[in-house]
């Protein structure tokens, strides 16, 4: 959509310079394309009509016939409202305004008969409806349209007029010159194959449906086409990464095969082996990995990543691991020690803490190549560190570093790339990661080592504080180490919460015989990394703390977590917080603690903790309930603004459009054949500005 779809939308008839100006700071309004796309988020049955007498208040939106019996201003000068009082011949309902009384006064006749819509509620023990849409009956046109939209707007637009019904006069005018300028995006063999209704049809279905048959099928059209080109780019973006970016060739298993058959102190689940098996292939191929390996929390990412890495270091390359806080590598550092001393190979920890005489031997050492595997921080991505040549760079928790720092350690070596694997803990839900990181190979580790306990998660109120409190004690009484996480650091006016201080307080009082650490976001990095120790050590019994706990440290006697105000929380929080028990052999547990008051959303997502342990049944829910923008902080990167498509919702479309990508990119990879030139000239004229969001790399 081009040229005439760039007019600024100050040029439509009805919005002006000013109109103007308010659409692109409160809906990023800015020409005729973008009004066009801005779609209906729901629609109104304006065909239905209901009596007085059916209504009640767990109803939508409900359309009445009624005649006003009488009207009145009722309440103090401040907390005025008019009550009009309107009937039919199954009872009685009042029609109540808290605003523009004056103005609807006067718009109102008692023994006129009204068309009235309006969601139903419930005050005292009456059904009202507030702030209604209402009509005179004799000039009501019931043949005005079966479904009606609803666009987003906002209080400032609504002052001037430019409310749903407003906007939808714009979408009227602009859609009478604009739909024979709208030209086909898709080829005709898709269009057939899939049965998807032409471009023009379907944006004038969008906002104007005739029936609701001719919406789903617009719906379906224009979210297939969305998805369809967010993935063609995707998956060139894939092919021109491995024709441009070529990669070391590790073909020698001699190391790893030594360390499966002599070494490996436990059996790896299937899971872990598939994963090894898709990181080899790449390996040996000659181009360069970008493989994105996500595992639940305690799934063995680690030992698969130190694998992994016997296959670079056995073709006489290095390799080094970046996690994104100090505790982290050190976990990592200490976790692979044993395992490389025992294939003789050299390993050594960098951190901003290591003094500057190691850091000189480190640095000489990973020049010099003697040094094989090297773990740390950001300290890794400094311009000293140097290497002599790095066949393979782990990243953990790459989401916790920017692009910037990333790439930094991409280009340590001179000549060529060194393979790429990147892990999370974040179990990503299948739709999102095909839209995220589409570009990429995915690596899923989707099942627990034998003998790990699942935890057990319990949902309590704060009224069974004590009964809490007996169970800490019962588990510290048997050795173990106890989480109390907080959602805030210190108290909000808004929000009526325990927060972190008082939380530490309480803890205090109530065992006070017990050695308490504390950690927030707001301590300087020492001090937190000196209780995390405390903890880890074992000097401390309870941690009380806030989320900075989220990713992270191992302890394996720490087998309770009290998550407290637990309606605060996401669920891939709760799951993270979740994860930081059940490392050790006992049985590790998990309590909710929250009010009595829980939004429906809410309780969702508590029913959903207690009823599994399951990461990516989780993240799924997650997405149904959050939308992606939330998910993975998405929202910064503008990788998400979807015009139509909900990845929580439309994954089946999602998977049909990415199959339908792959097959023409199969069929002409560079877009030359003339069947496909709507979808070339479609690429060409989305916009050039777009960052690569989905490159790892």
């Amino acid at each position: 959509m081009s040229g005439f779809f760039e007019t600024p939308i100050e040029f439509l008839k009805g919005v002006g310079p000013q109109k103007a100006i308010l659409l692109s700071k409160e809906l990023k309004i800015f020409t005729y394309g973008d009004l066009i796309q801005h779609y209906p988020f729901r629609y109104e049955d304006r065909t239905k009509f209901y009596s007085i007498g059916q209504l009640d208040a767990s109803m939508p939106n409900v359309q009445v016939i009624g005649k006003v019996r009488h009207l009145e201003v009722v309440g103090s000068p401040r907390k005025r409202r008019l009550v009009v009082y309107l009937k039919d011949d199954t009872g009685e309902i009042e029609l109540v305004w808290f605003k523009g009384i004056d103005w609807i006064k006067k718009k109102i006749l008692p023994g006129v008969e009204y068309v009235v819509f309006g969601k139903p509620n419930v005050f005292g023990r009456k059904i009202n409806l507030a702030h209604p849409e209402i009509e005179v009956l004799a000039t009501f046109n019931k043949d005005k349209g079966h479904l009606q939209p609803v666009y987003s707007t906002t209080e400032v637009l609504k002052k001037k007029y430019l409310d749903s019904k407003g906007i939808a006069k714009l979408q009227k005018s602009l859609l009478e010159t604009a739909i024979s300028r709208i030209r086909e995006t898709l080829p005709q063999n898709l269009l057939g194959e899939f049965n998807l209704t032409s471009k023009q049809e379907a944006v004038k279905q969008i906002h104007f449906p005739v029936q609701l048959e001719a919406l789903q099928t617009a719906q379906f059209r224009l979210k297939f086409e969305e998805l369809f080109y967010i993935q063609l780019r995707l998956l060139k973006l894939k092919i021109t990464r491995l024709d441009k970016f070529k990669g070391f060739v590790f073909d020698n298993a001699d190391l790893l095969n030594d360390f499966y058959k002599n070494h490996l102190p436990f059996d790896l689940t299937n899971a872990q082996k598939r994963v090894i098996k898709e990181v080899y292939r790449d390996m040996r191929s000659s181009s360069q990995m970008n493989r994105l390996l996500q595992g639940d929390v305690g799934s063995g990412k680690t030992i698969v990543a130190f694998i992994c890495m016997l296959i670079a270091v056995g073709a006489g390359k290095q390799t080094a691991m970046m996690a994104p806080t100090e505790i982290l590598a050190i976990q990592h550092y200490q976790g692979l020690k044993d395992y490389a001393n025992k294939m003789g190979l050299r390993i050594a920890l960098l951190t901003r803490s290591t003094k500057t005489a190691e850091r000189r031997i480190i640095h000489d050492y990973l020049k010099s190549g003697e040094l094989h595997i090297i773990v740390g921080t950001h300290a890794l991505i400094e311009d000293k560190v140097q290497f002599k040549e790095l066949g393979l760079a782990v990243v953990d928790e790459q989401h916790r570093f920017g692009v910037a720092q990333r790439s930094k350690l991409w280009q340590k070596n001179k000549n060529i790339y060194p393979h790429v694997l990147v892990m999370t803990a974040t179990p990503i839900p299948r739709t999102l990661a095909m839209t995220l990181y589409g570009d990429l190979d995915i690596s899923t580790i989707d099942e627990l080592p034998a003998g790990r306990k699942p935890i057990k998660t319990t949902h309590s109120y704060d009224s069974n504080r004590l009964k809490v409190n007996g169970f800490i004690k019962d588990q510290i009484s048997q050795g173990r180490q106890i989480y109390i996480v907080y959602p805030l650091i210190e108290e909000s006016e808004k929000l009526d919460l325990k927060h972190l201080m008082d939380g530490y307080e309480s803890a205090c009082r109530a065992f006070p015989n017990v050695p308490i650490s504390i950690v927030h976001g707001k301590m300087k990095s020492e001090a937190k990394d000196f209780e995390m120790n405390r903890f880890v050590n074992g000097e401390t019994k309870i941690m009380v703390a806030t989320t900075v706990i989220e990713v992270g440290v191992n302890v394996p006697n720490a087998s309770v977590m009290i998550i407290e105000n637990a309606e605060r929380f996401g669920l891939a929080q709760l799951h993270q917080l979740r994860g930081r028990v059940g490392r050790g052999a006992d049985q590790s547990y998990c309590v909710l603690i929250s009010s009595y008051k829980l939004s429906k959303e809410a309780r969702v997502r508590i029913e959903t903790m207690v009823r599994t342990n399951n990461g990516f049944e989780i993240a799924d829910t997650d997405l149904k309930l959050r939308g992606p923008g939330d998910l993975m902080g998405t929202q910064q990167s503008g990788a998400l603004d979807l015009l139509i498509a909900d990845l929580g919702k439309d994954g089946k479309i999602l998977q049909t459009a990415r199959q339908a990508a792959q097959a023409l990119l199969t069929d002409d990879p560079d877009l030359e054949k003339l069947e496909n030139k709507n979808v070339r000239q479609q690429i060409e004229s989305m916009s050039k500005t777009v960052i690569n969001w989905s490159r790892i790399s």
